[in-house]
């Protein structure tokens, strides 16, 4: 079920965003508000069946945001943790240059995602960004198997009862 409230000839998709217009006009609305006391304060509210292509498609941006969040969390490498956000990735890729410049058997101190320091070479470096390769392969082919079977589904519930496996 998909939910408009109109209000001063302005649609709102949420309950919380209608609040703070009418908080604004000095309204205070509680989120459990019915729907009669809303039509007594002039809002019109709309709810219709949302189509089966609508509920597939928010499904399928979920389970890409699944996928991603899965993608950038920290990745287990020869006993320890190591992060691999944005900033850990620049930060990889720094250290392989300078430990690669000072040659063969470098290495640096490296704090780990659990918060323990460890030396690495450029190679053991190198080696992290391997195990995120593969473990990005595996979120990707997870994600088109379960995205298949959300294109494939035949009602809401089906799409619904879809979840991302690795």
């Amino acid at each position: 079920m998909k939910t408009t409230y109109i209000y001063k000839e302005q649609a709102y998709s949420s309950l919380y965003e209608l609040s703070e217009t009418l908080g604004k006009d000095g309204v205070f609305i509680p989120l459990s508000i019915s729907e009669e006391s809303l039509k007594e304060l002039g809002v019109t509210v709309i709810t219709k069946e949302e189509s089966l292509e609508s509920i597939k498609e928010h499904k399928i941006l979920t389970l890409k945001i699944q996928r991603d969040n899965l993608e950038v969390e920290p990745i287990a490498y020869n006993g320890h943790l190591y992060d691999y956000d944005s900033k850990a990735r620049d930060r990889i890729s720094a250290a392989i240059i300078a430990l690669e410049l000072q040659g063969e058997g470098a290495t640096i101190e490296w704090t780990t995602a659990d918060n323990a320091d460890t030396p690495v070479t450029a190679t053991d470096l190198k080696m992290i960004i391997a195990a995120v390769a593969v473990r990005s392969n595996k979120l990707h082919t997870a994600y088109r198997v379960t995205k298949e079977k959300v294109e494939a589904a035949t009602t809401a519930a089906d799409v619904e009862a879809v979840i991302f496996k690795v």
